[in-house]
């Protein structure tokens, strides 16, 4: 019996060799609407990515320069674009 093994995305710290933990910084913009005293959202942007660090060493790493299908995978994730 052989076992189908999804293929796994590969991102690597070049500083640390982390491969496991992220930390990707966002931006999301949301329009609000101020009725009597109660604040309301009218309407939400998807957020954009900023900035793609390693979590262990805060190494700062390329977001553009990622592997395409690993950059479409995070951005799904993430609900950004």
């Amino acid at each position: 019996m052989t076992i189908k093994e999804e293929p796994r995305l590969a991102l690597t710290c070049p500083s640390c060799g982390n491969d496991q933990n992220f930390l990707v910084k966002t931006l999301q913009m949301h329009v609000v609407h101020l009725d009597d005293s109660r604040v309301e959202v009218s309407e939400e942007g998807r957020p954009n990515v900023l900035e793609l660090l390693c979590d262990e060493c805060e190494n700062a790493m390329n977001f553009e320069e990622m592997d395409e299908s690993l950059r479409k995978e995070l951005l799904l994730t993430l609900g950004a674009r």
